[in-house]
């Protein structure tokens, strides 16, 4: 199509019906900066008028819409189809057969409702009729590169990750406290309030033995961390979020190891439709790649394993952490005298008076569990903070 403006496959009854250019671009990264394919694809409506048809349509919602296996519905790929199907198309034209395709399904679909209602298929070289079995096949070729040559940079690019990540070198985003150094070395962030910041999670969590319970000093002293930002490279300072303390705690980079693939993406079948999805966090030595004392910690790796234990028996038991704190006794005096009652429920009163003590106990156990213990007031220590109102940071 790009040198002939003529094909003896272009009957008149093709050119009685509308053609389709069909635009797409993988990602909106594309769309925002390779305006020069863009501008290619859209050429291809002046050259269907040129080559005879009066009425041409540009398909382009699926600009910035991937083609893979398990990416999203495209809109204008099923439009396209629909309008084939309805009789109403002559030709279906794309720069280059990857744009129409990159998976096996897509493409005998598009193959086979263009050969049931006698519509062409047009490229940037030639134009297809998929009553010739030339043709068939040709086509067929091309849509079989386009799905293997996805997969195949797909490998390579994986592979290279893989590799950069068994050398301890492959960084995404480090975590808010740690920085690069000329060399690409790994080293504590170059601002000391940064890392006081992280220390002090750390040395709260000792102190606390629960999450939730490290989350509230922080939320109840107005004690701001810094977190990574959604856009941008610039530090936030903020009111910390319960899972931002649990990603700190549970992060096994602030205890000097490398890991990665400790989340890893598989594709399921959800309602007829492929999607990918993030398994269960997995433990540090069972990823793909741990590489202990890869760097400078905040912690030893002793430590963190000793806080990972913590946190898993407060999943199981939010009683059993944090500082008791004249809670503890009750708690112990409230469950044997529970477990003393509930074990002498012989007859059909004692087994209602075991359904309400139950309930009961759920009920206080759900309410310590929330509060997190005594007030603020009483847990704080003298010294934790200077004296004087107002929101702070950790560093002061």
């Amino acid at each position: 199509m790009t040198e002939l403006l003529y094909s003896p496959k272009i009957k008149p009854e093709h050119l009685a019906r509308k053609a389709i250019v069909y635009l797409r671009q993988s990602s909106d990264k594309q769309v925002r900066q390779n305006k020069e394919s863009q501008r290619l694809q859209y050429e291809l409506a002046d050259r269907m008028r040129a080559m005879g048809w009066r009425e041409v349509e540009v398909i382009s919602s699926d600009l910035g819409s991937s083609a893979a296996i398990a990416s999203a519905r495209r809109e204008g790929f099923e439009r396209v189809l629909s309008s084939v199907a309805l009789g109403d198309v002559g030709i279906v034209a794309s720069r280059e057969a990857s744009r129409l395709s990159r998976t096996d399904k897509d493409w005998c679909r598009l193959i086979e409702v263009c050969q049931i209602f006698g519509t062409l298929i047009g490229d940037e070289q030639q134009v297809y009729d998929l009553n010739y079995l030339d043709d068939q096949l040709v086509l067929g070729i091309k849509g079989t590169l386009s799905v293997v040559e996805l997969k195949i940079l797909r490998q390579r690019m994986l592979a290279g990750q893989e590799s950069k990540a068994r050398r301890g070198e492959l960084f995404k985003r480090l975590p808010v406290g740690y920085a690069l150094d000329a060399l690409g070395k790994v080293v504590f962030h170059p601002d000391q309030r940064v890392c006081e910041a992280i220390h002090l999670v750390f040395t709260k969590f000792r102190e606390r033995w629960s999450v939730r319970q490290t989350f509230q000093w922080f939320r109840d002293h107005d004690v701001e961390l810094p977190a990574n930002p959604i856009q941008g490279t610039r530090l936030v300072w903020k009111i910390p979020t319960q899972g931002l303390i649990r990603d700190i705690l549970c992060n096994p980079f602030y205890a000097g190891a490398y890991v990665w693939g400790r989340r890893p993406v598989g594709t399921l079948l959800v309602e007829g439709k492929l999607e990918k999805r993030q398994g269960a966090t997995r433990r540090a030595e069972e990823c793909r790649v741990f590489i202990p004392a890869h760097h400078v910690g905040y912690i030893d790796w002793a430590t963190y394993e000793e806080n990972q234990r913590m946190i898993r028996i407060h999943v199981r038991d939010p009683c059993r952490a944090g500082p008791a704190r004249g809670v503890t006794s009750l708690r112990a005096l409230w469950s044997q005298a529970s477990r003393a009652l509930l074990g002498r429920a012989r007859n059909q009163r004692a087994v209602s008076l075991q359904g309400r003590l139950r309930r009961w106990w759920t009920v206080l156990h759900w309410f310590w569990w929330r509060i997190g213990g005594p007030p603020a007031e009483s847990r704080a220590v003298k010294g934790d903070l200077p004296s004087g109102g107002g929101r702070q940071s950790a560093s002061n």
